[in-house]
């Protein structure tokens, strides 16, 4: 956690020398780990994270708004973790908090991974209103609540401008559809979104996907950086932080937006 502290501070010192009023970093920022026993012995609650507090620290230091995704106990203590995303303010308080709704359990052999979330994440239980900032109103998920609608339209119709999927995808699942969906979120609320990713290897039986991106509110591309294309590639062991800066125009929601009202039929349907 040391060493990825260190990585997050590098992020924070180029982002405060490109001139940006928040920092985006992805799903598991603190550890990514090789086992649920291991999650839980590396967990610690906020307020002791060593991790936490370096970049609140940071957040304060440079009057810099950090979002991040950790993991936290469970309360009362159990053998599961929380996967969080958190908003620390310029003053380095915790501001905002969100636990991961929906947990990744797939299994893709004999040619992809198997990965059961649930055995080491408890899930949350509510979406959380967007968080104001001077960006714009963000409603936070993370990675695989992108693949469902529900999340994304009711924090649109609570307010949000912009959604977050923070993530750490598999690389299978990643070349078939981050791209894709997280434009189809983007498209169907009318929002920015912001998609920091964990992109390389992390331990002999993980590899993210990578592909940072950042989507326009009419689903146009307007960033991303590098993604992981081959497994074996021996690169994936060796890679360094990278930093992607956008502008984010509140204008442009307004005009899609009122360029294309989307008028629901909650006579129809019910509204989320």
């Amino acid at each position: 956690m040391s060493h990825n502290l260190a990585q997050c501070q590098r992020l924070v010192k180029g982002a405060v020398e490109a001139g940006a009023k928040a920092l985006f970093l992805p799903e598991a920022s603190d550890y990514i780990a090789s086992s649920a026993a291991e999650s839980v012995g590396l967990c610690q609650d906020a307020s002791k994270s060593l991790f936490v507090r370096g970049l609140q620290k940071a957040a304060r230091d440079n009057s810099l708004l950090i979002n991040v995704g950790i993991h936290e106990p469970t309360d009362p203590p159990s053998k599961r973790i929380k996967n969080t995303l958190i908003w620390i303010d310029k003053e380095g308080e915790i501001a905002h908090r969100y636990q991961k709704l929906h947990v990744f359990d797939i299994d893709l052999r004999p040619n992809g991974p198997k990965l059961k979330e649930s055995d080491a994440v408890e899930p949350g239980h509510e979406t959380v209103p967007p968080y104001p900032t001077i960006l714009g109103k963000f409603g936070s998920l993370i990675c695989f609540d992108m693949r469902f609608p529900e999340p994304a339209l009711r924090l649109r119709r609570q307010g949000a401008e912009g959604l977050l999927y923070p993530s750490a995808f598999t690389v299978p699942t990643g070349k078939l559809h981050w791209e894709v969906i997280l434009r189809c979120r983007a498209i169907e609320t009318q929002s920015w979104v912001i998609a920091a990713a964990q992109c390389g290897r992390h331990n002999e039986k993980r590899v993210s996907y990578g592909d940072t991106i950042v989507i326009s509110p009419n689903g146009r591309i307007v960033g991303r950086l590098d993604h992981v294309e081959d497994l074996d590639d021996e690169k994936e062991d060796a890679r360094e932080p990278d930093l992607l800066t956008v502008d984010i125009d509140l204008d442009a929601v307004k005009e899609v937006r009122r360029g294309i009202p989307l008028l629901r039929r909650t006579d129809v349907y019910p509204e989320i």
